[in-house]
This record gives structure tokens, sequence and C-alpha cells, in this order.
């Protein structure tokens, strides 16, 4: 808009300039190149560079089953990921952290995807727990953790530091053992959080969707792998080696496939969503994704008619989920909108972000991995973005 506010100013001062002299035609004439050509530059927005970032390696073994370590599947299914990227995209520039069974630094693995200004980061890792049943895949995104559980898994990933010398020095006198130094990650979801999560939504989907994998969803936590990288960025845990019979299923060449090609696939749907959007910014587009189901009868934040509104998201699936469904954990006033096929439920309509941040903290009693989300003429925008343009 602001844009096409431009020529046509330009359009009203240079025609006066025509009418005097026939240079004015010339100077109309690439005015309107350079400014359509600055609009294509800024607005064809493409993936170019992805770091795949394999966890461990050399001398942590990370987690460890009966028989398998995490640092030798990881890599393994990191590898197929990057192949099949590499295969369908010949032009797009894949990094890898390491391909080999090497020792890297936490915040070396960070460093490589800043130097090379990657535009994804995906981090692939495989969980443990001392209860042998728990199963399933997790995929996770920046911020402060909601639950125990997902405070124990980023404790995990990041004790690889302690193996570094200096690290307390090194990583700023963090202690990834003490649960008082992850209050710093509540204040790192910055301008990335939307995209990793629409990305980790993607993975979770595919894996339990096309992987006939159990998915434990998309939830938040803090590690210093992913607060370093200053691009979308995601952790994947594609499962438990505690788990019998998942430890077994990750060390076949038939499971590594299955959970790579579903990481690709995310991967394929995240780039020609991001990529697509980049170039229809002024169209006005309706779809189904604006469908909204209401489930009445509680009081929450106010509805609003402001076409900047802020929600509470409690849930996202593949499938249509019943809004009476138990899993909602009895909250009422939910609304469903659909989304490049996945179902995303919240609760709350304000354009009042205190509001909808006190309507978050009553949910967590019930659902402890909700977060705001921010839409804006009925589609989805980043929470930074919502901020610019209520102080505009």
């Amino acid at each position: 808009m602001k844009i096409f506010l431009m020529n046509i100013i330009t359009f009203n001062i240079l025609s006066k300039l025509i009418k005097r002299s026939s240079i004015g035609l010339i100077l109309f004439s690439s005015c309107l190149l350079v400014s359509n050509n600055c609009y294509s530059q800024k607005h064809n927005y493409r993936i170019k560079t992805i770091v795949i970032d394999a966890g461990h390696g050399g001398k942590d073994p990370g987690a460890l089953g009966k028989k398998v370590r995490e640092k030798d599947i990881v890599l393994k299914i990191a590898l197929k990921l990057g192949s099949y990227i590499e295969q369908t995209y010949p032009n797009l520039k894949v990094i890898y952290t390491r391909k080999t069974d090497v020792f890297i630094p936490l915040n070396e693995r960070s460093n490589i995807a800043n130097h090379s200004n990657a535009d994804l980061f995906i981090s692939i890792h495989a969980n443990s727990n001392p209860n042998p049943k728990i199963r399933g895949t997790e995929t996770y995104t920046l911020g402060l953790h909601k639950t125990q559980e997902n405070l124990r898994v980023a404790m995990k990933e990041n004790s690889v530091m302690l193996y570094e010398e200096d690290y307390s020095t090194k990583y700023e006198g963090f202690d990834p053992n003490n649960p008082a130094s992850y209050i710093i990650f509540n204040l790192m979801q910055g301008v990335n959080r939307d995209k990793s999560i629409d990305l980790a939504e993607l993975t979770e989907a595919q894996f339990k969707n096309r992987a006939g994998r159990h998915s434990r969803g998309v939830r938040e936590a803090g590690f210093w792998v992913l607060k370093q990288v200053s691009t979308p960025s995601i952790l994947v845990e594609v499962g438990f080696v505690s788990n019998p019979t998942e430890e077994k299923y990750l060390n076949t060449i038939n499971g590594q496939d299955y959970l790579a090609s579903a990481i690709y696939r995310a991967f394929k749907q995240y780039k020609n969503k991001i990529e697509d959007s980049s170039v229809v910014l002024n169209r006005k587009k309706i779809e189904k994704s604006d469908s909204v189901t209401s489930y009445p009868n509680v009081a929450v934040a106010k509805k609003n008619d402001s076409e900047l509104i802020y929600c509470v998201q409690i849930k996202s699936s593949s499938k249509k989920i019943p809004l009476n469904s138990r899993e909602f954990k009895s909250l009422t006033n939910i609304e469903e909108r659909i989304s490049s096929g996945t179902y995303k439920y919240t609760i709350g309509a304000t354009d009042n972000y205190r509001e909808i941040i006190l309507l978050q903290r009553k949910i967590r009693e019930k659902i402890k991995d909700c977060f705001v989300v921010a839409y804006y003429k009925g589609k989805r925008i980043s929470l930074s973005k919502a901020k610019k343009l209520q102080k505009s």
C-alpha cells in the first residue's frame, strides 16, 4: 500500500514536470521502474539456505538406549533429510552442522546458521525418559517451559555444554541444571516465533498422519541452540530411545526413512506457504481458513470488533476435534479455525494484549502449552507485527 501511494504521489509531482519538459517523461518512467523493482525484490521471498543440525556427536553420545545412541540415530536422519531436500531443490543450499561423528559445541551450531544467513534451522534429537512406557514425537520451539516435562527435555539437551571447557563463561553464566536459569527464555520469543510454530505444527502433523507415529504435540522450552539462532527454528524429538519398541523402530533404515521424509514434507509445506504468501501481499484472499465455529456460554476476554485481535491457541490438529471433546479440559467458548489443512482451536478475542495475557494465565491452569496468537482481518500474523499495527 505504501509503495502504491508513493507511485501516486510521484505521479502527481512528475506530471507537472512533464508539462514543462520532455525529460519529465524519462524521470517518471525511471521512478516507476525503480519502485516496482524494489517491490519485487522485497516481497518475492525465497528460502535459499537451510541448516540441519544433528544433535550431540563425538564425546557426547546423547540419550542412551539399550542398543542405540542418540547421536548415531539423529545423524542418519539428518543426512537423509538433507538428501531429500537437495534432490528436490538443487538450487537450495543445505548446510549440516555435522556430517560425521564429531563433537560440535552448542554455540558453534547456532553460529553456523547465523554466519550462513540461513532462512531456517532444524535441530534433530531423540528423547529419553525414566518411564520406558512413554513414547512419541515432540517438536519444540523456543520459549519458557510450561511443564516440568518440557523443562526436563530442555535440561537434557542443554547439558551438552557440560562437555565444554569453561562453559559457564562461554554461555554467560547459564547453568543447564538450574531451573532458575531458564527464566531468560521467557523474553526470547521474538519475531520468528509464529513461523517456528507453523513449521512445528506441520512437522507433528506429518509424523502422525504420514509416518504413523504417536505425536505428543508442539511444545515450548528453553533450548540454548534455538536461543542463539536468528531465524525460524525448531528442535525435533523423533522418539524415545528409552522405549524398547520405539528404540527398535529408530534403529531401522525404514524407520529413519519415514521420520526423515516426514520432516521433509513438513519443510516443503512450510516453504510453499511462506513463499506463496510473500507474492500475494496486496491481494485480498478469502479462504476456508477464516471459517469460525464458536462454543458458547463461558466468560472470557471480551469479543472485539477490531480488525486486529489476540487469541489464546490451545490446540492444533490435522483432524477435526469436537468442541466438547475431553481434550479441551472442559473449556468452552472455543473457536475453530482451519489454516493450510490444520485445525487450530482458540479462546478469546480482544485487541487488548494485557487482557489476553491474563486469559492465557487462566487457561494454563488446564492446558499448560497454550500460547497467544494474533489475527489481522482474519489472517494469522506475528505478535511483533500486531504490536506495530497498534502503535501506528
